[in-house]
């Protein structure tokens, strides 16, 4: 079976001295590999899809991050350089990207807290400043009414009945951005407290601000605590983002990404502890979701 080292070999012209599992995602499997170089020793990121969905659909996620990358080359955004990719595993076992190696390191923990999150919402509004030559596709919803897996076992069935019934309007208007459209903590590095890179742009698309601006916000809820949540569309507006919806569209927003999440933001949260956060429990992560549709609601 190919290795993807091997291929990491031809498309640099070095040799691997050193691969190492990296911590923190779920989609891929991620792994820093140091290069020897003519002109010295280098290191990448290696991506490797694994999980069968995205396998099934690696050739469009991983060929629109490796054209997203290279048009985020000459902007401010923080992004890697993509090297190679190989969506159709022609070379490697399995679908993987090649690129540059970010400096920096992912943040999940309480301590700090309140000052990252200042900086996640004035990097976000520099990404929806981008003007791209050409625009990635228009976003997908990641769930609908009749979709929600509500929990089996909830104290607030009211909530969830009222939320899954608020989607059921049509989606407002938007004048459309460029979204990275998966941005929360977990895929954006801070080297000595600022922003030193955004990672993970499989889903990068056009779309309304207001949804970037949601799914950050319900990270932060499910990791910080609701009122986390609740103040990132001020602090994204007061870092100059674009214009979010006015109350009722952005709640629509809110409660599309949110609900996205249910029943318990497991997939979410194995990443989280895997970098410490041993706290959130499926049962904890539920609570904190139902209160934060809650807070939504009200």
């Amino acid at each position: 079976m190919p290795d993807p080292l091997h291929w990491v070999e031809r498309l640099t012209g070095g040799t691997v001295t050193r691969a190492e599992r990296l911590r923190g995602g779920w989609t891929s499997e991620m792994r820093r590999v140091e290069v020897d170089l003519p002109h010295g020793s280098q290191t990448f990121v290696l991506r490797t899809f694994v999980d069968e969905f995205f396998v099934k659909h690696a050739h469009g996620l991983l060929t629109r991050e490796a054209k997203v990358l290279d048009q985020l080359a000459d902007t401010d955004v923080p992004a890697a350089a993509c090297v190679g990719v190989d969506a159709d595993a022609l070379y490697c076992d399995q679908p993987s990207l090649l690129m540059t190696l970010l400096p920096g390191v992912v943040h999940v923990e309480e301590a700090g807290a309140a000052d990252r999150t200042h900086e996640l919402a004035r990097q976000l509004a520099a990404i929806h400043r981008v003007k791209p030559a050409e625009r990635p596709r228009e976003y997908q919803p990641w769930t609908a009414p009749d979709r929600v897996r509500v929990p089996s076992a909830t104290g607030r069935p009211g909530v969830w009945a009222d939320a899954v019934d608020y989607l059921r309007r049509e989606p407002p208007a938007y004048e459309g951005a460029f979204l990275h459209r998966d941005f929360h903590p977990g895929n954006v590095l801070f080297d000595d407290g600022r922003v030193s890179g955004v990672v993970d742009w499989v889903e990068t698309s056009w779309g309304p601000a207001d949804l970037d601006v949601a799914h950050c916000s319900t990270a932060l809820a499910l990791l910080h605590g609701v009122e986390a949540g609740r103040e990132f569309s001020s602090l994204y507006a007061a870092a100059g983002g674009r214009e979010l919806a006015r109350a009722d569209d952005h709640r629509y927003w809110l409660l599309l990404d949110a609900l996205a999440f249910a029943p318990d933001a497991e997939k979410v949260a194995d990443p989280w502890r895997d970098l410490g956060r041993i706290d959130l429990t499926p049962e904890f992560l539920q609570d904190r979701l139902e209160l934060y549709l809650a807070s939504i609601l009200a």
